[in-house]
């Protein structure tokens, strides 16, 4: 048998007619920018996460990095973020000429630290990017206590968390402000790149929507050095029509992470921190670790099962920061999570056959005696 880490086919053959009709009526309104499907989306994913502004950006990057660009954060601030993420989540803090200032995730659930926050804190620190990683919301109460603290801004990067809900409120409401990405693999995803931010705050909604126009609040009009930033509407059309499906499909991801830490029993294996009512996953990723994460994904790839490594350099180790001069064993559990992490098979339309497939080989796996 052969299972992929991942597919859209069921998901859009279920969706196609659906889909085809929102082309072809983009194509005939003949407006391809900040059009009708554009704010009807923006209207509707913010009712979807119980906030007052979204406003559609081009990517999940783009999304974080507006709004710190919003904020006037600039060189000679810090922002914390956590050291086991994807690097966009530092370069949006890169791209305003701030530092980013990598703080210590937990084990379990692999989201930054609050245990770890305060000691990185100092007197140039402006904000806080708390980031809901495969899906799974941070500690947001914890979070904000230290930022109410220290005076710093909370800032979601909820990339990964489309649904995603922490007691009872969903990602994009429990900060500031919050990124999002439609990237096409995210729970949420368009046919090519897309974002959004969501906030409360209509100041800062106003200025995004116009940093990413240009700079421009009405046509000709320019009241800051802006960049080109607007989700196409082709996509927003694309995602108005999958958003009504976003909770039944994260429901099914649930089924299939709970088939997975129910059956997984092999000590080898160590498995993420379960669902809770607190923290409402939605299963962007399934990450387990391993000490002998490389024999074990060859061990799976042999027998038809796709896996992915998310992420297998940390941040800090990476070229692009070698600047910064952080050196390996600085951040040492963001470095072991790297190095023993495997993403498992997880997609909407995944079949039981399939799960229990991954979850055999799994339990059969004995390390490199198996090779």
């Amino acid at each position: 048998m052969k299972v992929p880490f991942a597919t859209f086919s069921p998901m859009h053959n279920e969706i196609r007619a659906e889909m085809d009709a929102s082309y072809k009526k983009v194509l005939e309104a003949g407006r391809f920018i900040q059009g009708e499907e554009c704010h009807r989306f923006e209207e509707e994913f913010a009712n979807y996460c119980g906030v007052k502004y979204c406003v559609g950006v081009a990517s999940g990057l783009d999304a974080l990095y507006l709004v710190l660009k919003a904020l006037e954060i600039k060189t000679g601030d810090e922002v914390l973020v956590p050291s086991n993420t994807y690097i966009a989540t530092a370069l949006a803090v890169s791209y305003t000429g701030a530092l980013p200032i990598f703080a210590e995730p937990e084990i379990g659930t692999y989201n930054i630290d609050p245990s770890h926050i305060e000691e990185k804190i100092t007197a140039h620190t402006r904000a806080i990017i708390a980031v809901h990683l495969q899906g799974r919301t941070a500690d947001m109460d914890a979070i904000n206590r230290i930022a109410q603290k220290y005076n710093l801004t909370v800032i979601e990067d909820a990339a990964q968390a489309h649904g995603a809900k922490y007691k009872g409120k969903k990602a994009g409401a429990l900060g500031h402000a919050a990124g999002f990405s439609f990237y096409p693999g995210k729970n949420l995803g368009a046919l090519g790149d897309g974002g959004c931010i969501t906030t409360n705050d209509e100041v800062l909604a106003d200025k995004v929507r116009a940093l990413g126009n240009y700079g421009s609040d009405y046509k000709y009009h320019h009241i800051y050095q802006g960049v080109n930033s607007r989700l196409d509407e082709m996509q927003a059309a694309f995602l108005r029509v999958k958003l009504p499906h976003l909770d039944k499909w994260n429901d099914f991801r649930r089924r299939i992470a709970k088939k997975y830490l129910t059956e997984i029993t092999n000590p080898l294996i160590k498995l993420p921190v379960d669902s809770s009512e607190e923290f409402e996953h939605i299963y962007h990723v399934f990450v387990i670790r391993c000490d002998q994460r490389d024999e074990l994904e060859k061990f799976l790839s042999a027998r038809g099962i796709g896996t992915l490594k998310h992420y297998p350099i940390p941040i800090h180790l990476q070229k692009a920061y070698d600047d910064l001069h952080i050196h390996q064993g600085s951040l040492p559990i963001a470095e072991e999570i790297s190095a023993t992490v495997l993403s498992l098979p997880m997609y909407y339309g995944m079949k039981d056959e399939e799960a229990e497939y991954v979850v055999k080989a799994l339990n059969d796996f004995r390390g490199a005696s198996n090779l």
